[in-house]
């Protein structure tokens, strides 16, 4: 089929694209060809996602606690992704966020359009559709908003409901996040509060992410988000009852499936550099159907934007080691990332030491 002629400058979201009655093929501007043999078979064991039980951590026996920083040594280095269930934010407000989400993207174009802004990465918010038109060389098949909600809360004042929802599950988010750096900490071999303390996370940069996918006519010849990592320390997501999101394990693609009521956890860049390589910064990908609207929210949670991050020497000294990466602000990392010389490229390669 011959590609939809369109203006793609002119689409002011994937939304209105997708819901055009002209349309029956990708447009070429977002042809992006995905490779099904690089997919995992889901029923292989090597590819079960490593599931942990907050539960154990917050509430536990010692020997129970113990056990699951055990457990994420392992799950640190070989996978860098794991889901969390039985953390404490409730199922009502994971779906209530979600809910939320759908009604910002509901609005009409013109009303979304309120809240576009530039490519600065720190702003309080943003909304959109590609990472940055003027560099991106395939378009992106979502529509996206993303709000800084802290060391200060903003947020969208549309719909009515919004700034409430994404308060409180923003808040509630942040301690599971806490409590993963935590147990990250004591299974690196150091104080339970060191990550928290080093990377200043009491004036860490948390961000709530949404993405809008909606039905696709060819999803083999479109992408959601290509392959990347993310750039903070740890990221919580969730969906709504669509799968889309895969993660790189052992060279193969995975697409993420799991409880309605879990979280899809990933680690970062700055929890590779911390750990100088030993913990696992995970690539991972969105992909897009032809069935329904899948809708994705991710929470960010990073340093202080004006911490230096470099290997951590307590490690150096007990590993033996020298340190892998050069240090550098956090900031500065975000605005590397975002360039256009590191399109679809690994940020790591220009701090290598």
């Amino acid at each position: 089929m011959a590609p939809v002629a369109t203006q793609t400058m002119d689409v002011k979201s994937i939304k209105s694209l997708a819901e055009s009655p002209a349309l029956s093929s990708v447009p070429s501007a977002y042809a992006f060809n995905i490779n099904s043999n690089d997919e995992a078979d889901p029923n292989d064991p090597e590819f079960a996602i490593p599931i942990v039980d907050m539960s154990l951590l917050t509430s536990g026996s010692p020997d129970q606690r113990s056990k699951i920083v055990h457990n994420l040594i392992k799950i640190c280095q070989e996978w860098g992704f794991f889901i969390a269930i039985n953390h404490g934010v409730p199922e009502s407000l994971m779906k209530g966020m979600i809910d939320a989400c759908h009604g910002f993207f509901s609005l009409p174009d013109e009303e979304k359009e309120e809240f576009k802004s530039g490519n600065d990465v720190l702003e309080m918010f943003k909304y959109g559709t590609s990472y940055n038109l003027a560099l991106d060389k395939v378009l992106l098949w979502r529509d996206f908003f993303k709000v800084r909600v802290h060391p200060e809360f903003y947020s969208l004042y549309k719909p009515a409901c919004f700034s409430e929802v994404s308060m409180e599950f923003s808040k509630r988010t942040r301690e599971v996040a806490l409590e993963i750096t935590r147990a990250i900490s004591e299974s690196l071999g150091l104080e339970p509060n060191y990550i928290h303390d080093a990377m200043n996370m009491d004036r860490g940069l948390q961000m709530l992410a949404a993405n809008y996918y909606p039905p696709c006519p060819q999803p083999e010849h479109a992408i959601g988000i290509p392959h990347h990592t993310d750039h903070g320390l740890v990221t919580l997501l969730i969906q709504n009852e669509m799968n889309g999101l895969q993660v790189e394990h052992n060279g193969k693609w995975l697409t993420v499936n799991g409880p309605a009521n879990g979280f899809f956890v990933n680690l970062a860049d700055q929890m590779q550099i911390l750990t100088n390589g030993k913990y696992k910064s995970v690539m991972h990908r969105a992909t897009v159907n032809s069935k329904a609207t899948r809708i994705s929210i991710a929470i960010p949670h990073g340093p202080s934007v004006d911490t230096l991050i470099a290997p951590a020497p307590e490690l150096l000294e007990k590993e033996g080691q020298a340190p892998k990466y050069i240090g550098m602000n956090y900031k500065e990392y975000i605005q590397l990332q975002q360039s256009g010389k590191n399109y679809m490229k690994s940020t790591f390669d220009h701090i290598l030491a």
